[in-house]
């Protein structure tokens, strides 16, 4: 046995309150909010993209503010609400991101929504760059970003 030290986890129960709901879940302490999403609530529009934080694919809203649910351990949102694209349904977004055609393959659609509406909620909308900078967290492999600042530019009121 090396002389690292092994990380333990251990089964824990938490309280996930996923778009106005609350969930009892059983799982692992290491379990990720991604996976405790997809896995066990059977929410499947946070999508899985790097699992490294970095490409905004998993971007959910936590107590309102966005945060990357693939480095996000489940266990850490014991009692805060989660919000997933799916408690987004007739957010006016997703109808301009359908507008603007600001999406293509569809994959890091719901991440970009999420961060959109956290973007609008925040009041950060105030110019494209802005939106651009707000927004350079999630990435598009289909290049719609000039769709989805048009999208955003839209709901903020700027057409």
């Amino acid at each position: 046995m090396s002389s690292a030290t092994t990380a333990r986890s251990t089964e824990v129960t938490v309280q996930l309150r996923v778009n106005e709901r609350t969930y009892p879940v059983r799982l692992d302490s290491t379990t990720t909010l991604l996976d405790a999403l997809r896995d066990q609530l059977h929410l499947a529009g946070t999508k899985k993209g790097c699992d490294q934080g970095a490409c905004g694919a998993c971007t959910v809203l936590r107590d309102g503010k966005r945060i990357v649910s693939c480095l996000t351990l489940a266990a850490q949102c014991d009692g805060s609400e989660i919000t997933t694209i799916e408690g987004l349904a007739d957010d006016p977004v997703q109808e301009a991101f359908v507008r603007h055609d600001a999406l293509q393959c569809g994959y890091c659609t719901a991440g970009q929504v999420m961060s959109a509406v956290a973007l609008l909620r925040e009041g950060r909308a105030g110019s494209d760059d802005e939106i651009r900078e707000f927004m350079s967290g999630n990435l598009c492999r289909c290049a719609a970003y000039p769709n989805i600042v048009a999208a955003i530019r839209e709901v903020a009121g700027g057409s």
